[in-house]
């Protein structure tokens, strides 16, 4: 099996490593294609004002200096001899939850590989700001990845779908199962904007990401989360909102 490996934390993130790790307890014909540097927040952005430099850091390992995205794009075009069978984004180092999904560097590289027609999973490790210093960030997903991704590599999905999963910020052994959900959504709260001035004496503005409170709604990647679990959701490419199709049309009948 041959599988495309990438990332929004940059090519030599910490969390692409137990990625890799991952990977080849199913297959040694592993290839890298990541961002140069991060890109969290990115979304599902594409370069198209500036070129896309390619760089090589060894045997099938490359980088883009460019977004999770282009990362995908030149992985599937220029790096991977042939097609590969599976694309794997992250480990994240954050959670990718709920309406988060819409910003995530790491999802959106998912949903270019299922745009592709590549079977596409995202993979997100939860962290505690005010965690244990000293304990291992991705512990769960170094004990859960492999337990949690073989289920998934013949599982049928339909097209222009992917997968994305996160695990609790727990150690291994306190890892409670798997839960498959929907997606949920924050009560919504997008945090703060910090005014500063940069040594010149200019304005500038810094996005802070503070904690969100949730209602938490039965069956969904937060609740699931929150009891201890890791989350497993299927996500779709159709932003149609059908149910309104009708209504819509109507008003615009002669």
């Amino acid at each position: 099996m041959k599988i495309l490996l990438t990332n929004d934390d940059g090519v030599h993130a910490p969390g692409l490593e137990v990625l890799e790790a991952i990977a080849r307890e199913f297959s040694d014909d592993i290839w890298i294609c990541a961002p140069d540097e991060e890109q969290s927040g990115m979304g599902h952005a594409l370069t198209l004002t500036r070129p896309i430099r390619l760089r090589r850091h060894g045997e099938r390992r490359f980088s883009v200096t460019g977004t999770p995205t282009d990362a995908v794009t030149m992985g599937l075009r220029k790096v991977v001899d042939g097609t590969p069978d599976l694309i794997l984004s992250g480990v994240n180092r954050g959670a990718n939850l709920g309406d988060d999904v819409t910003y995530s560097g790491t999802v959106s590289a998912a949903i270019e590989g299922a745009l592709a027609g590549v079977r596409s999973i995202a993979l997100s490790q939860v962290i505690e700001r005010d965690g244990e210093p000293d304990r291992d960030t991705f512990a769960a997903a170094r004990a859960w990845g492999a337990r949690v991704l073989a289920p998934l590599l013949d599982t049928p999905l339909p097209s222009r779908t992917l997968v994305n999963v996160n695990f609790p910020p727990l150690a291994a052994e306190a890892v409670r199962g798997v839960q498959v959900v929907r997606q949920g959504f924050h009560d919504y709260a997008r945090g703060t904007v910090v005014e500063g001035r940069d040594p010149r004496g200019f304005k500038y503005y810094w996005f802070g990401l503070e904690a969100i409170e949730h209602t938490l709604d039965h069956g969904t990647d937060l609740e699931a989360i929150s009891e201890g679990f890791v989350s497993v959701t299927p996500l779709q490419l159709d932003l149609t909102h059908h149910a309104s199709l009708g209504a819509l049309a109507e008003r615009f009948a002669d």
